[in-house]
């Protein structure tokens, strides 16, 4: 690790969080891996992250990251990298299995463990569905799955904020329809959606953070759809910029925020180049204008004998 100059004059764009007046970078560092790699590993490329400029940390104990990203914290405040925790940003999730109003403060005591943390900055439910006590696998059998308390378990969300626990709650892959019944009787509302739906976000003061903005190419639930794309390509030349480059540029003046996934150190680097130019106006109009596709990940937990027996029923439906 070198002396971490690199990020003495990198400046991120930051988001005010409505709920609790955090102060949040839009572009954050993912934590997941696929496919799954040493605890080491994760360590490394987490050190390496902070030490180029990035203080936003998204993690889930399902990825198995959060304790690397908490050996990571300690380390870097050992070299000098950061003075203090206070200093990141750090989110992490409620996986369904844990999404019950019982086990969410058991849940989030046992991320603040695995972090070796006082606190979150921001606590999310993971998807808009529970599943079997005790069942952590990205295989989902579908019979495993079972409607959400949404009540129950949007309360204890709150008790954590109450606690101190965390400073913000929020939530992830929630459809609009999802997020008003929600929001019909919360009491400190969602800070955060990790999914597109920003008209609706915006107008009830909820930031949106798109989670895999390249794609997630290379995973089973991913496509190469967008670094492939011939109108990125042709911007990206024309530019002198790499096509991932492109997208996180438009998402940043889109006003989202963004976490991006790569432990590889140059491509790292080249993520977080994108806030000294902007693109033009016929160029934003040229990537508004290409085709939009649902995320397929609602996929994996649709079974025509199951609670979810369409992709439109998990997204929007009543169960």
């Amino acid at each position: 690790m070198g002396s971490g100059s690199e990020a003495t004059c990198l400046t991120i764009p930051e988001h005010v969080l409505t709920s609790s007046g955090r102060r949040m970078q839009r572009l954050g560092f993912g934590t997941a891996a696929y496919p799954l790699v040493t605890p080491e590993v994760t360590k490394r490329a987490i050190l390496q992250a902070i030490e180029l400029g990035y203080r936003h940390f998204d993690t889930a104990y399902i990825y198995g990251s959060e304790q690397p990203l908490g050996d990571a914290i300690g380390e870097a405040i050992s070299l000098g990298l950061i003075k203090s925790r206070d200093e990141l940003f750090i989110t992490s999730k409620l996986w369904c299995s844990d999404a019950y109003g019982d086990l969410v403060l058991p849940t989030i005591h046992r991320s603040l463990q695995n972090l070796k943390l006082e606190y979150l900055d921001l606590y999310l439910i993971h998807w808009p569905l529970s599943l079997e006590r005790g069942l952590y696998e990205f295989g989902v059998r579908k019979e495993a799955i079972v409607p959400m308390d949404f009540v129950s378990v949007w309360t204890a969300m709150e008790e954590c904020q109450r606690l101190g626990l965390t400073k913000s709650i929020g939530v992830s892959n929630f459809s609009c329809k999802k997020l008003a019944d929600i929001l019909a009787f919360a009491n400190i509302p969602p800070a955060v959606n990790q999914k597109k739906l920003r008209e609706f976000c915006n107008a009830n003061g909820i930031l949106v953070i798109g989670y895999s903005p390249l794609g997630a190419s290379g995973t089973l639930w991913g496509s190469n759809q967008v670094l492939e794309n011939e109108v990125l390509k042709e911007i990206a030349d024309t530019k002198g910029k790499t096509v991932a480059q492109i997208c996180l540029r438009w998402a940043m003046e889109e006003g989202v925020g963004v976490i991006v996934k790569s432990f590889n150190g140059e491509r790292m680097k080249q993520n977080l180049e994108i806030f000294d130019w902007s693109l033009s106006e016929e160029e934003s109009k040229r990537i508004d204008r290409l085709p939009q596709s649902r995320c397929s990940t609602g996929e994996l937990f649709v079974d025509e004998h199951g609670t979810f027996k369409t992709v439109e029923e998990f997204w929007d439906g009543e169960v």
